[in-house]
């Protein structure tokens, strides 16, 4: 496996200094598939927030004063260096968080594609001159950095999501403290690393690790944070948006989901087994747009469950980092745990498993890929996130009965549908409410388009023009005399 140690960095980045912890006041760091701890992290809290976010607020009229060009041959630089790094950045993702190392390399490919493109994107941001109702007045709107951005992020993708937040952060003339999830924070920190050898100033990118809820309140509560940015849990985000509202702070919430896959007679087939593993099995089902409800109309129920479970069946499990693994361990046991009672619920209450059903047999938090049918909307599994490998498969007879089901959830993040039927796709998107819509596609995801969910999924959008303008106020100015 390619070295990682140059960017395993056991520290945390505050004001441009490198904070080790106090004597045992860390948090270890374990690979899910071998339970070897790879590292520690401070626990840090409120106090070292607090320093944090005072390095930020120093650093921001300066940096949000620096020429465009100069902020981009940063942006540019830090894509640079993250590719260049792809394969350490990619082995050191591997070894936290368990995802195979061909997704890891991925994921550092596409946050080095956010990072370029909103460096590109950063030169399309533009104001207006308003024609003015009388004489003697010009009127315009112009675009400012909204300040200092907290940005929370997640354990599943630590090094994308990331990306996605500090990118049009650092590109709009921002600075930030970055929060990652304590299961995989070291893919966070490589990143200050990363910032450091681009160039950015000290205190522009600033990583606090340790209590969540110490750090969560301190910069959801702190005056001088101007913008919370979070992906996880619908849970969480409720709690942080409560927090932020005493400061009436700019919020981004990328939340949980709950996607339908809705597979018509008329599909082809073939293609809609191929979009179901794609966005079924990826990172072992640990995404918030994973299929988690695949619904099928009655006449193609049988075939299509058939070639499905083939096909996962066929997944090869294993330590992410070996070659050719698919499907890698569940984050932790507690991730296992769930995935577990959720399949229990549903076989109990009348599911079928085709095929997995339960813990694979290399132990520990592998989980078999497993595909059930018979789901009804009354279980546990067709009403809350799965995050885990775990196809669970209802039959459907009509449109209108499938789309009332599949809305039938407080969640909106991601929808597909596998159709021939060029009306039905329109009426899809029409009737589906659903922030991503994926049609004869299972992954969607891309730099230029905007991400984000409706109803509980979410507010804001990441990546597209939609995702800087999240860091940016706007201004009318109106002058008169002239």
């Amino acid at each position: 496996m390619t070295d990682f140690s140059k960017y395993l960095v056991e520290a945390n980045l505050i004001g441009g200094d490198w904070r080790l912890p106090e004597e045992g006041a860390s948090i270890a760091v374990s690979n899910p598939a071998s339970g070897v701890t790879l590292g520690h992290v401070p626990r840090f809290g409120a106090a070292e927030t607090s320093e944090a976010i005072a390095a930020a607020a120093a650093a921001f009229p300066s940096f949000a004063a620096s020429d465009l060009n100069t902020r981009v041959a940063l942006l540019r630089r830090l894509h640079d260096a993250l590719m260049d790094n792809q394969d350490s950045l990619a082995a050191l993702l591997t070894a936290e968080q368990g995802k195979p190392l061909a997704e890891a390399r991925g994921e550092i490919g596409i946050g080095a594609a956010y990072v370029l493109w909103f460096a590109e994107e950063v030169r399309r941001s533009k104001g207006e001159i308003l024609p003015s109702p009388v004489n003697g007045r010009h009127m315009m709107v112009t675009q400012h950095p909204v300040g200092v951005v907290a940005a929370i992020t997640p354990w599943n993708f630590p090094s994308s999501m990331l990306a996605r937040k500090l990118g049009p952060a650092l590109a709009a003339g921002c600075t930030a403290v970055v929060k990652p999830a304590s299961l995989t924070p070291f893919s966070a920190l490589a990143w200050g690393k990363l910032a450091e050898e681009a160039g950015f100033p000290p205190g522009v990118v600033n990583i606090v690790t340790g209590s969540a809820r110490e750090i969560g309140a301190t910069l959801t509560t702190d005056p001088r944070v101007r913008k919370v940015t979070f992906t996880g849990s619908t849970e969480v985000g409720r709690e942080l948006i409560r927090q932020s509202a005493t400061t009436v702070k700019k919020l981004s919430m990328e939340l949980g989901g709950n996607a339908p896959f809705i597979v018509f007679d008329d599909a082809d087939i073939d293609r809609a087994i191929e979009g179901a593993m794609i966005a079924k099995y990826r990172n072992s089902g640990q995404t918030c747009v994973c299929a988690n409800r695949i619904y099928v109309q009655s006449g193609i129920h049988d075939a299509f469950v058939r070639r499905l479970s083939e096909a996962t069946a066929a997944l090869k499990v294993g330590d992410g980092a070996e070659q050719g693994v698919e499907q890698g361990p569940l984050v932790d046991q507690a991730a296992f745990d769930k995935v577990a009672e959720l399949v229990n619920d549903a076989t109990a209450n009348g599911a079928k498993i085709e095929t997995g059903g339960g813990r694979h047999m290399l132990g520990g938090t592998w989980f078999q890929p497993t595909v059930l049918t018979g789901i009804t909307s009354q279980m546990k599994i067709a009403r809350e996130e799965i995050f885990g490998p775990v196809s669970a498969v209802v039959r459907f007879d009509s449109e209108d009965e499938v789309v009332d089901d599949a809305n039938d959830t407080e969640f909106g993040l991601a929808a597909y549908v596998y159709t021939r039927d060029l009306g039905r796709a329109f009426r899809m998107n029409e009737r589906l409410q659903y922030g991503l819509i994926g049609i004869n596609e299972g992954l969607i995801t891309a730099v230029e388009a905007p991400f984000g969910g409706l109803k509980s999924s979410g507010i804001g959008k990441e990546g597209g023009s939609q995702g800087l303008s999240d860091y940016l106020d706007t201004k009318y100015v109106c002058i008169g005399g002239l």
